[in-house]
């Protein structure tokens, strides 16, 4: 019997990659204002190339990437990307749709719940606080409680140290990557649900127990 659902954040309870679409485009208009002369549509590819290349997290992209176009880094063009860039992300960090409802019919069921993220403490904490949804969670685990990335067994350790007299089989873990989150957790011995509707790109991996089409199909999974 399941008593606890532990969730994954960006692309399972957070639109991320949506966010960081519009960000990235707003920081590129903003540093092609300042003198950037790398085409707007080549320098988008460019940048998310970085991102998936070093993470999503890297807080250096922005240095990375006025290295690589004009070899060194012009901070006039460097600050106009940043203010651009966290202007829109101020405004567009949403959760997606049904999460607030499921969350709020899970616990009223009695569930524990909790977040095992791979963001760090404070920007983990600022994107639930964004949503208004940093009171619905019993605990989060982000990437300073073990300085480890999932799939590593280490976040799902911290996470069953947080919900004791709990085993890992009464245990659903719901995120969008198949080796990340239903790799990891499966090897923790949990069971697991893939939030297909946070997919970024086609992936390949082992099989969830369940797969969300949409999050609100937990309550029909969690009666």
């Amino acid at each position: 019997m399941i008593r606890a659902v532990l969730f994954d954040l960006d692309n399972t309870l957070i639109d991320f990659m949506a966010m960081k679409r519009a960000c990235v485009d707003a920081a590129v208009n903003g540093m092609r204002s300042a003198g950037l002369r790398t085409p707007r549509e080549k320098a988008v590819r460019r940048m998310f190339a970085l991102y998936y290349r070093h993470g999503l997290e890297d807080q250096r992209i922005f240095q990375k990437f006025l290295k690589q176009e004009t070899g060194r880094v012009d901070y006039a063009i460097l600050a106009k990307g940043v203010v651009a860039y966290k202007k829109v992300k101020e405004g567009f960090l949403y959760p997606y749709p049904n999460v607030a409802d499921t969350l709020a019919a899970l616990r009223a069921r009695g569930y524990k719940l909790g977040i095992v993220t791979d963001a760090p403490r404070m920007q983990a904490w600022m994107r639930l606080a964004a949503m208004n949804l940093e009171r619905a969670f019993d605990f989060v685990v982000s990437f300073e409680d073990t300085r480890k990335r999932k799939p590593s067994a280490l976040p799902f350790a911290a996470a069953l140290k947080k919900m004791k007299g709990v085993s890992p089989s009464e245990i659903l873990f719901v995120g969008d990557s198949l080796e990340r989150d239903v790799k990891g957790a499966a090897r923790a011995g949990m069971k697991t649900a893939h939030a297909k509707y946070g997919e970024v790109r086609k992936q390949k991996g082992p099989k969830p127990d369940y797969v969300l089409k949409d999050v609100s199909d937990l309550k029909k999974i969690l009666r």
